[in-house]
C-alpha cells in the first residue's frame, strides 16, 4: 500500500493530482502550523493580464494549526473569487461543463479554511476522473512524532509499506534510516509539466489545476498523467526539478 502526505493547499496545481492518483490512501495533514500566504490559502490562475493570485482572507491566532484556522467573514473576497475565474474563462472551450460545481463552492458558507480546502480537493478530484480515498489527519487518534516521526506514524497506522513524498520534501526527509528501520520504503514525485492549449499567450506553468480543467476538459485527467515520472529513491532526487508549492 502507497501513503502520500500532504497539507491541504487551495485550488492546487495539477502535480498535486498526480499525487492523489499514484496513492492508495492520501492524507490531507491538517493537524501542523498554518502558514500565512502559504499554498495553504492561495493560488494563482491565469487572466488576460498574466498571473492572478487568488487569496483566503483568514483569521489567524499565532501557532494555529490549519484545521483551526478560520476564514475571515468580514471580507467577500471568497465570494469574489469566483467572479474573477468566471472572468478568466468563461470563454474557454470547457468552462460551461465544469463552473457549476465550483460555483456551487463559492456559494456556500465557509467557516474553515481546511474544510474549503478539502472539499474543493475532492470535487476537483471528481471532475478530473482521479480516483481518491482522501483522509482528513485531524479526524485521525491522535499520532506521535513531528516531521517525518509523524509520517512514518502515519504510514504504520493505514498499514503502508511506501511512502510517495512531494519533491520538496527531500529537504528535510534527507535520511531514510528511520523509514528503512520501520519497513516503509521512501520514494519521491518526480513530475515534469506537462504543456496544454492555454488562453491569453504564451504557457505559463504551475497554475490551479481549473485552469487545466476549463481549457483540456475531458482530457485534463490524460495531461496530468502524461507528466508522470517515474518515482525516485532518495538517493536520485536531487536532480528533481521543484514546483512552487511541492
Amino acid at each position: 500500500m502507497r501513503c502520500v502526505i500532504m497539507q491541504p493547499t487551495y485550488l492546487p496545481w495539477m502535480g498535486y493530482f498526480d499525487l492523489i492518483a499514484q496513492s492508495d490512501v492520501f492524507v490531507l495533514l491538517d493537524t501542523v502550523q498554518f502558514e500565512k500566504q502559504s499554498w495553504q490559502q492561495r493560488n494563482r490562475i491565469k487572466t488576460a493580464q498574466g498571473a492572478l493570485w487568488l487569496t483566503v482572507p483568514v483569521l489567524r491566532r499565532l501557532e494555529s494549526r490549519i484545521h483551526e484556522v478560520q476564514i475571515d467573514p468580514r471580507a467577500d473576497l471568497l465570494r469574489k473569487h469566483w467572479g474573477t475565474i468566471e472572468m478568466a474563462y468563461r470563454s474557454t472551450p470547457h468552462f460551461a461543463t465544469f463552473a457549476p460545481a465550483l460555483r456551487a463552492l463559492y456559494e456556500r458558507e465557509w467557516t474553515y479554511l481546511a474544510e474549503l480546502n478539502c472539499a474543493f480537493i475532492q470535487v476537483l478530484c471528481d471532475l478530473l476522473g482521479v480516483q481518491a480515498t482522501l483522509v482528513r489527519a485531524s479526524q485521525l487518534p491522535p499520532l506521535p512524532g513531528k516531521r517525518e516521526g509523524l509520517i512514518i506514524a502515519l504510514c504504520q497506522y493505514f498499514g503502508a509499506s511506501e511512502f510517495l513524498s512531494a519533491a520538496g520534501a527531500r529537504d528535510y526527509l534527507c535520511d531514510e534510516t528511520p523509514f528503512v528501520e520501520a519497513g516503509i520504503t521512501l520514494r519521491f514525485h518526480h513530475y515534469c509539466h506537462p504543456v496544454y492549449p492555454q488562453k491569453y499567450g504564451e504557457f505559463m506553468p504551475y497554475l490551479s489545476v481549473i485552469d487545466l480543467l476549463f481549457n483540456a476538459g475531458n482530457q485534463s485527467l490524460k495531461v496530468i498523467l502524461s507528466g508522470r515520472r517515474e518515482s525516485l529513491p532518495l538517493a536520485g532526487a536531487e536532480g528533481i526539478v521543484m514546483a512552487p508549492e511541492a
